[in-house]
């Protein structure tokens, strides 16, 4: 018997096979991160698609699109995939387009 596997027992524990709650839990705890992972990225994303744009470092581009998510009571996910959306296609809702240009007006880069 390996000498390490006793202290194993107590760092790892088995899931309680009696317990069907702690496994949802647990079940419901992934899925949760498995979403924030995502909505980290297309966050990322879009503060990358605004950096690309302006003379701003991400940090003030995070307060913006914080903002701009405060301002139009829209998610910040949500705002972020519609910024996303906007360097590809050239088009962005009438309200986030409005909001976002009052706070990049005059650092745009070209």
């Amino acid at each position: 018997m390996d000498i390490h596997a006793d202290g194993l027992s107590d760092a790892v524990s088995e899931p309680n096979a009696g317990s069907p709650g702690q496994t949802d839990q647990l079940e419901a705890q992934v899925a949760q991160l498995e979403r924030d992972m995502k909505a980290d990225a297309v966050i990322d994303q879009a503060i990358g698609v605004v950096v690309a744009m302006t003379r701003m470092t991400p940090a003030e581009v995070w307060d913006v699109l914080r903002e701009t998510s405060m301002c139009t009571n829209i998610k910040l996910r949500h705002v972020a995939e519609l910024v996303v959306s906007w360097g590809r296609t050239g088009v962005l809702a009438a309200d986030i387009r409005e909001e976002i240009h009052r706070r990049l007006q005059g650092r745009i880069a070209w």
